[in-house]
């Protein structure tokens, strides 16, 4: 396993299970994390979409159309299972803070892995608001360096 999750995405974590939990819902999703990071707000998950003018509003109203009730399989966080969509978004931000020689795992880790889990909920939603994986590590390099 990875050294260490960030102490905003153990933040941002909670805060996704409460969102699930404020819905109904009985499982943790990757559009639960995506919304999680933008209502955070502070780390640069949320500056990337705040840079491609992605609100609460817009994610909500994508989210909405997407949300699916079955799920297969799960993964645990807290007292909400995962969904299979975000244990593979969980492993390629491990992957991507290790590439990216990032000594934890953070939202814009959590943010550039949702793209390339194609299906989830939270991929179809970054697509339909219009931002794409090259422009979102764009971002997320300029915005670390400075």
């Amino acid at each position: 396993m990875y050294e260490k999750l960030s102490k905003r995405v153990e933040s941002v974590i909670k805060l996704a299970r409460d969102i699930a939990r404020s819905g109904d819902q009985e499982y943790l999703g990757t559009e639960h994390v995506l919304l999680a990071i933008l209502r955070e707000g502070t780390g640069i998950g949320a500056k990337m979409m705040q840079a491609f003018n992605v609100s609460e509003g817009k994610l909500n109203a994508e989210i909405d159309k997407l949300v699916r009730k079955n799920l297969d399989e799960t993964m645990v966080f807290g007292s909400l299972p995962g969904s299979p969509h975000l244990k593979s978004v969980v492993a390629t931000a491990i992957t991507l803070a290790q590439q990216l020689e990032s000594s934890e795992v953070c939202t814009e880790h959590l943010l550039l892995a949702m793209f390339g889990e194609k299906g989830s909920v939270a991929e179809t939603v970054l697509r339909n608001v219009g931002m794409t994986y090259d422009a979102a590590r764009a971002k997320a390099v300029e915005l670390t360096a400075a």
